[in-house]
């Protein structure tokens, strides 16, 4: 019996960054879905966002999450939430596997610092 119906699977869209990448899983109208993978040694941006909001859990590695001055050491199974206007920025002491959901606003960073010469964008 063949099927003659397209295929209801798609691969996910990967996002090259200077500290790793992002396999983005799922960007709906309602909902988005990451694995984010960074390496050792290596931090995102710190950053604030006007309307996103996520929560990360800690697949794998150690990192060191960094929210509104603080800084709080991240183990596997660790998960936290991140609302609108929180300052944030995630660095891997060890690479790190971090799945995140998410609103849909993917595009919506402000980049208040960057390691890697992004700020402002």
């Amino acid at each position: 019996m063949s099927d003659t119906h397209a295929s209801p699977f798609s691969a996910p869209r990967i996002v090259p960054k200077p500290w790793g990448r992002e396999l983005w899983y799922a960007h709906e109208d309602r909902y988005a879905g990451k694995i984010i993978e960074v390496n050792a040694g290596f931090a995102l941006s710190l950053q604030k966002h006007e309307r996103k909001q996520e929560t990360m859990y800690l697949q794998s590695g150690r990192l060191v999450y960094h929210l509104n001055g603080t800084d709080y050491e991240m183990a596997p199974g660790d998960c936290i939430t991140i609302n609108p206007g929180d300052v944030h920025r995630v660095e891997a002491l060890e690479d790190a596997v971090i799945l995140e959901v998410s609103t849909p606003e993917l595009d919506d960073v402000i980049r208040l610092e960057d390691r890697y010469g992004r700020a402002g964008s």
